[in-house]
């Protein structure tokens, strides 16, 4: 055996190793059998790629035996067209994502949306029996800021004063109103890997604003009106709100709660879902937006403000809940 021979069988002897495996992945996926590979699968094909580019820079520069720059060079452009030839343009991806990503994710999470929405709803029913009863809570519940004068002080003509003019106020107290509800939505998210317990307070926190605005609103007279006003964008807006806590909850109950798995893979398992729902819930703070900042101001009539806001949720839930799903084309 000469010794281009004997250096080209060292070689291959201590690469064939990860070679190999990176072909038998490679033929799983070719086969349709992708969705079989394992998170671990998936992590070491670019790892097992690298390597095999490696390995053929390597048998490139020293000469080694063209058979095996062949078959390096034939299993490196097979790896890289699965790695990165087969992606699907970005509409495609988009479209994939409205039609099957998004509702799948929300379905997943339906035990945690619940939960959200529960906890929404006995804050504001907390808080507006508060405030019914003792005015003086809403100072303790409202931030200064955020209820821009409006309070128990305030008088009828002046409360329905802000429902219906559409003068630069309305629009400050409705930008803030907006800001605050997205930072709500981020923090509920961001914060459920601590168990769900910021996420569970955030959730009947910002039911007690609600349901102290609701109070004062509904001791003046104002009760439908304030109800109507707030339909017309808020449907759409504590949805994602209630979206974002349950995206929190989920992680926070896997990180309580793993089962088989660590608590570190059990949350990544559980933010993949979670990630998904909250970039949905991105969306609907834009569109909530656009009916905060348009819809409102231009429409005055209260059936009309409600009939809109019921329309809105009615379609979610139809879209989240009942719409068949597309074909996944992620992959």
């Amino acid at each position: 055996m000469n010794a281009p021979d004997l250096s080209s069988g060292r070689f291959r002897a201590s690469r064939e190793r990860d070679w190999d495996r990176l072909e038998a992945l490679i033929g799983r996926i070719e086969r349709g059998r992708a969705p079989s590979l394992s998170d671990e699968d998936l992590f070491e094909l670019p790892v097992l790629y690298r390597a095999t580019l490696s390995s053929l820079s390597v048998a490139r520069e020293t000469s080694l035996d063209a058979d095996l720059v062949a078959y390096l060079e034939l299993l490196a452009t097979r790896a890289y067209f699965i790695l990165y030839g087969v992606q699907p343009p970005l509409w495609h991806r988009i479209r994939g994502f409205f039609a099957h990503a998004w509702p799948e994710a929300i379905r997943a999470i339906g035990r945690e949306t619940a939960v959200a929405v529960l906890l929404m709803f006995v804050g504001t029913l907390a808080a507006y029996l508060l405030v019914m009863r003792d005015p003086a809570w809403f100072y303790a519940i409202v931030p200064a800021d955020l209820a821009g004068g409006r309070g128990p002080q305030a008088s009828a003509e002046e409360l329905r004063g802000v429902l219906y003019h559409s003068d630069g106020a309305l629009a400050v107290f409705a930008t803030m109103l907006f800001t605050h509800n997205t930072q709500i939505s981020l923090m509920c998210f961001a914060l459920g890997f601590a168990f769900g317990v910021p996420t569970v307070l955030l959730l009947l926190y910002n039911g007690c604003i609600l349901g102290a605005f609701l109070a004062i609103h509904v001791s003046k007279g104002l009760g439908f009106q304030v109800a109507a006003w707030l339909s017309i964008h808020g449907t759409t807006e504590l949805f994602a709100i209630s979206l974002a806590g349950a995206a929190g909850l989920h992680i926070g109950m896997a990180v309580a709660f793993p089962g088989r798995e660590s608590r570190g893979e059990a949350a990544v398992t559980a933010g993949r879902t979670a990630a998904i729902a909250m970039l949905g819930v991105v969306v609907m703070l834009g569109v909530a937006g656009l009916l905060e900042g348009v819809g409102r101001q231009v429409v005055q009539d209260d059936v009309v403000r409600a009939v809109i806001g019921g329309t809105a949720l009615l379609g979610w839930l139809l879209y989240f809940y009942l719409m068949p799903l597309g074909e996944n084309t992620d992959g």
